[in-house]
């Protein structure tokens, strides 16, 4: 019998909260050393309290976010495979390409354009939570709300069929598997790569009023079928993967959490309940690792040009220097910048739009199902624990 692998501790939980140790090492060993994950053979310094954590975000002067290609040396052509893998995947970009590109992206997603988008996403919400109701009681919150409403939000923004999201869906969770067999995960970025293209080349030749069908049209010439091919999947992953878990396990705590879910409920400081669970459950364990451009010290620590950081985001975000009692949920917190978005120019483009998905899937499902209850003991719930993005792999519900 195969044992299952202990996840490393910057990404291992217990149910909402980082593994203790995790705070032991901000306390007293804030840069330490650890064997990287990813399917990187390498040593990493993992970077845990939240200032040094939000100076490596916002300095790309001396901290490259380039990420290497995933490929086997020698699968294909030296140099093919890493440009391919990478191209367009704008959180491992640097300026002045980074700049480049995310200045083509940018007025997709302004506040106006989703104050624009606000009606679909609501009539998308009413529907998944009319569907529910008509089935009844019980039901999977995952496969019922929390993953399909952002699914079909990003297919719609992006141009994809929402009929491929099975497909889609199967392939993002093995490459967002820590523990994914390495030529597993290049063969699903081929297959991943392989559909954007056919998608790409569609609308090369009749681009359509999404937003892969406007970068075509204004600005075609600017960009490459690979950066669309790149953007595209980025956007497709990030796009359902993140907010779908958020929406999963923060009606989870919601639910053992009666006092907050009410205040969620009746609408009373829903913006500034949202920032607390995005703070506090701080979904993805850690960014894109980040590489020292030159010599650098953090914490005391010196790190050479050329090292590896991890950052970890759940402890930066509970980070006793940052806030007071960050080990407990209190919709009604007001802080400075958490980090579940990251920071500088790297934050997550796709921000306001998680933001306004919440804001109206949260309140909506609490009032349509008054009584929401788990079906399960939560002892049974399983967890997403060998994912980079954490949450529940499902979710049962009745009312």
């Amino acid at each position: 019998m195969t044992e299952t692998p202990l996840a490393p501790t910057h990404i291992r939980r217990d149910r909402f909260d980082p593994v203790p140790e995790l705070a032991r090492l901000r306390a007293e060993e804030p840069v330490s050393l650890i064997q990287s994950v990813f399917g990187l053979d390498r040593e990493a310094w993992l970077i845990t309290r939240y200032e040094d954590v939000r100076e490596v975000l916002g300095d790309a002067s001396r901290f490259s976010n380039k990420m290497r290609s995933p490929f086997a040396p020698g699968s294909e052509p030296e140099g093919q495979a890493s440009r391919r893998a990478v191209s367009g995947v704008l959180i491992g970009y640097d300026p002045p390409d980074h700049t480049r590109l995310r200045r083509l992206l940018t007025p997709e997603f302004t506040m106006r354009r989703m104050r624009r988008m606000e009606p679909r996403v609501e009539a998308i919400v009413a529907e998944h939570l009319q569907a529910m109701e008509d089935a009844g009681p019980p039901a999977d919150l995952v496969k019922s709300f929390a993953l399909p409403i952002p699914s079909l939000v990003i297919c719609e923004l992006l141009g994809v069929p929402y009929g491929d999201r099975e497909a889609f869906q199967r392939r993002s969770s093995a490459r967002l598997n820590v523990f994914a067999d390495l030529e597993e995960r290049v063969a699903v970025i081929a297959e991943s790569q392989a559909y954007m293209g056919e998608l790409v080349a569609r609308q090369r030749a009749n681009p359509g009023d999404d937003m892969i069908g406007m970068l075509v049209r204004e600005h075609g010439d600017q960009i490459s079928d690979a950066e669309l091919i790149g953007v595209s999947d980025l956007l497709l992953i990030a796009g359902h993967e993140t907010t779908s878990n958020m929406l999963g396990l923060g009606t989870l705590l919601l639910l053992l959490n009666p006092d907050q879910l009410a205040q969620v409920r009746d609408g009373d400081q829903v913006d500034q309940a949202v920032e607390e669970l995005l703070r506090y459950l701080s979904i993805v364990h850690t960014v894109v690792p980040r590489t020292a451009k030159v010599d650098v010290e953090l914490s005391g620590q010196k790190i050479k040009a050329g090292e590896t950081l991890m950052l970890s985001i759940p402890s930066a975000n509970r980070d006793p220097a940052f806030g007071e009692d960050l080990d407990q949920f209190d919709p009604a917190r007001e802080l400075a910048a958490h980090l579940a978005f990251g920071h500088g120019i790297h934050h997550c483009l796709g921000a306001p739009l998680a933001r306004m998905e919440m804001r109206i899937a949260f309140p909506a499902l609490l009032k349509r199902f008054p009584s929401l209850r788990l079906a399960v003991p939560v002892e049974e719930i399983p967890f997403r624990s060998f994912s980079v993005v954490y949450g529940v792999e499902s979710l049962p519900v009745a009312w």
